[in-house]
């Protein structure tokens, strides 16, 4: 462990390093910027992969936009996309707590959804997150996404601990020993880009099965990414980040998260075009067309809210383009 992170992390370090190498919580430097790439001082753990990468053809997941404590309304954005997309990324977020994983998961899977459960080590201590683990084991849910987590904005339930027991990469290890498979996140775009695609293989030894990419600005930079990662020893399934925008709120909120970056002739394209929902749905078909094209990319993952509007007109963007992405790659 570093003891100069903030998040308590041993194999950092995390997608939320500034350009000046600073940390994200405004601390100072990132004691992990500097590397080499911390080693994965174990045996390499097998992992399952998901299920839903088992079939010959690429995997459309998307993120999974749903009211809180609302079981009728995640049940009804499940349905809508589980008829297009292969697996849904159940998020967890700082500022919108949630059921817990394992009712989220038996929600989406009674829905018809093959649900992707994230779990962050910001408000959960280890025996919590073995806890999280057994239980999603148990219900028979398709992975783990495995996050150290961002932190809580300043203002946000200030009362309550923030944890950090684990990071992602030794809650990856967890869970592909509880027999699951664990996906792990990477952002290739994220300071210091260097030391990233080792970084990945480092998670696969801990035990990934999978790895879902940020979004990378373009699918050049997915392309040196990935390749730089199998020289690193990295095998496993990569799906890449696909920008989900149709107008500026959405496209700034996707701005807004470190160690992620848009194209930014795309982001005015849209957004000037005469409909900016069509012309934001071509946009994102086009790049995960682009992205499939990739050697190495496995799927993509439709990333964002979509729009501004309701709950509902977001998850039928993404459903759509989930359509569209089928039809172009699949015939």
């Amino acid at each position: 462990m570093s003891g100069d992170c903030p998040k308590r992390m041993r194999f950092g370090p995390c997608g939320g390093v500034r350009p000046d190498l600073g940390c994200e919580l405004g601390t100072g430097p990132c004691p992990f910027t500097a590397g080499p790439v911390v080693r994965w001082p174990d045996p390499p753990v097998r992992s399952a992969r998901p299920r839903a990468l088992a079939g010959d053809g690429p995997v459309v997941l998307a993120d999974l936009t749903s009211p809180p404590y609302d079981a009728a309304a995640l049940a009804r954005h499940a349905r809508i996309l589980s008829g297009s997309c292969d697996a849904l990324l159940i998020g967890q977020y700082h500022d919108a707590p949630d059921f817990p994983p394992t009712l989220l998961a038996a929600l989406v899977q009674e829905a018809g959804g093959r649900p992707w459960v994230t779990l962050t080590c910001r408000d959960r201590n280890r025996v919590v997150l073995e806890q999280d683990l057994a239980g999603l084991a148990a219900a028979g849910t398709d992975a783990v996404f495995c996050v150290t987590g961002d932190a809580r904005a300043p203002g946000v339930r200030p009362d309550v601990s923030q944890v950090f027991d684990l990071d992602g990469t030794r809650l990856a290890g967890l869970a592909a020993g509880a027999g699951l498979a664990a996906v792990v996140p990477e952002a290739p775009a994220a300071p210091p880009v260097d030391l990233r695609p080792a970084r990945l293989a480092e998670k696969q030894r801990a035990g990934a099965g999978a790895a879902v990419l940020n979004h990378a600005g373009s699918p050049a930079r997915v392309a040196r990414f990935v390749d730089r990662a199998r020289g690193a020893g990295a095998t496993l399934p990569v799906l890449a980040g696909v920008a989900v925008f149709t107008d500026e709120a959405g496209a700034r909120t996707l701005q807004a998260f470190p160690g992620l970056e848009l194209d930014p002739a795309t982001v005015r394209a849209v957004l000037a075009a005469p409909d900016p929902v069509e012309a934001g749905i071509g946009a994102a078909v086009d790049e995960a067309v682009a992205l499939l094209a990739v050697d190495g990319v496995a799927g993509v993952n439709l990333s964002g809210r979509g729009t501004s509007a309701d709950d509902t007109a977001a998850t039928g963007i993404k459903a759509e383009i989930a359509r569209r992405i089928r039809d172009r790659v699949r015939g």
